[in-house]
């Protein structure tokens, strides 16, 4: 009989359960494919509570529809009926004290409608006119990677970056935007600057293929059910034996082609192919001999805590028309986002019934998430009663910390990844490290890398087994 192959998968977030769903649906029945996670839950990040009939995402809260990979995975899990579609209302920026509208047509701060933004109270008249000359600017002269803060101060001034910029990114990141690579975030502005010098020129060419009549829509989507919904529904397609809880790989040692796991429960594992989708302070030990690792010890990660709270909507009043704000980070205030969930997700509240979620842990400020519960949400109810007037004491909180969870994407980020996997082929034939912390923080984004190591292992794994 010919010797059976297998796959061990590191790690059961959204990358790592993506990987073991799609190695086990490609692979023959000759591989093996085992999927090890250190605690007694399935999907990192993503975690929903029921909570009095309240939907709250402790995690991520939905993913961009235009990447579409996650769809296109709920749809193969027989989903597409759950999924929902944000209200498609303003967001808004909170500078100066007051709330701000983003300006109608914005695209990351980039105005492609000069009525929303000349008429927004967000920028000064010289901040307005310093946004324009991004008509005339001649191409960034350097073709190596830069900061996001670098390239969009140099195209449209300080003010549109941190009054507009700097506060939408800073949710997505958890850290500070003169760090952050703009080839590993938002390499698309870097190629339209190429080609078309102007980004505003740029961007109207694009909406100009979009009817103008066409009804707007929300840009996310989330499961009715909420997002650990989806979790639930991938894991149970994986095979119930292949799947490890409550075990942490402690050892990984490589024995000519094939390499020896071992396991906290003082078990071995052999395995043709190793898929690790770990975050990067959790690699060092494991791959102590992997040296384009060392250059990641130092990368940091940023902190970050929400604040779920629920109220009764009669003792609640949002005057807003839209689904929340960010926070410019020159304020005084603790949050550094808020979103109004109940108009973002109606279906994620009860009738009669308010729910903000907040976010806390502003880069340079992050030590506000090692507070106690208590002190977290005085903090946040503070700034609340200020910005939107609520004096009124919550149903309930629910407070979430991720810390030291959020990747930090700083400048030469896709050349150290593109270095790691050369090393990783020439010396470590049959490893993969992917993940949050590498490819992508979305949603899609680990789904995409989950596949792409599982179709990859697969294919070396039975190639070799030939």
């Amino acid at each position: 009989m010919e010797e059976k192959k297998r796959i061990v998968i590191i790690g059961g977030g959204l990358t790592g359960l993506t990987a073991a769903y799609y190695a086990q649906q490609e692979a023959s029945a000759n591989t093996e494919v085992l999927l090890v996670e250190a605690s007694h839950r399935l999907g990192g990040k993503i975690e929903t509570v029921n909570q009095n009939g309240f939907l709250i995402e402790r995690g991520p809260d939905s993913y961009i529809a235009r990447k579409e990979s996650m769809t296109v995975l709920a749809k193969e899990l027989g989903m597409e009926d759950q999924l929902v579609r944000n209200s498609a209302t303003k967001s808004y920026v909170l500078v100066n004290k007051q709330l701000h509208p983003i300006p109608e047509g914005a695209v990351m701060g980039v105005p492609t409608e000069w009525r929303p933004f000349i008429t927004s109270g967000l920028f000064s008249l010289p901040g307005k006119m310093r946004a324009a000359y991004d008509l005339f600017l001649p191409k960034t002269a350097t073709g190596a990677d830069i900061s996001i803060g670098q390239f969009f101060r140099r195209r449209l001034g300080d003010e549109v970056v941190e009054n507009l910029i700097e506060p939408l990114l800073s949710g997505i990141y958890a850290g500070k935007i003169d760090d952050i690579s703009l080839q590993a975030t938002f390499p698309q502005f870097m190629k339209m600057e190429e080609r078309e010098r102007s980004l505003i020129k740029g961007l109207n060419k694009t909406r100009a293929n979009v009817p103008k009549n066409a009804p707007k829509k929300g840009q996310f989507l989330t499961f009715k059910n909420g997002l650990e919904s989806f979790i639930d529904e991938l894991s149970s397609r994986l095979k119930e034996e292949s799947v490890y809880r409550r075990t942490k790989v402690v050892d990984l040692e490589r024995m000519g082609q094939r390499y020896k796991l071992k396991l906290s429960n003082d078990e071995t594992m052999e395995a043709d192919a190793v898929i690790s989708t770990l975050p990067q302070q959790a690699l060092h030990t494991l791959f102590p001999t992997v040296t384009s690792l060392k250059e990641w010890k130092e990368t940091p990660s940023g902190s970050v805590a929400t604040v779920a709270m629920g109220f009764k909507a009669e003792n609640v009043q949002v005057p807003f028309d839209g689904t929340g704000f960010v926070v410019s980070r020159k304020s005084d205030y603790s949050i550094k986002a808020c979103t109004w969930t109940d108009k973002k997700w109606p279906h994620s509240t009860p009738e009669g019934h308010v729910m903000l979620r907040c976010f806390v842990g502003k880069p340079g400020h992050e030590a506000i998430v090692d507070l106690s519960d208590d002190q977290i949400q005085q903090a946040v109810l503070e700034d609340l009663k200020d910005i939107l007037g609520i004096e009124a004491k919550p149903l309930f909180t629910n407070v979430t910390r991720w810390k030291k969870a959020m990747p930090q994407y700083q400048v030469g980020h896709k050349q150290k990844v593109q270095r790691l996997e050369a090393e990783l082929k020439a010396k470590w034939p049959g490893v993969w490290i992917t993940g949050s912390s590498f490819g992508g923080v979305g949603l899609p984004d680990c789904i995409d890398q989950g596949k792409k190591a599982a179709l990859e292992a697969v294919n070396m794994v039975e190639e070799t087994g030939e």
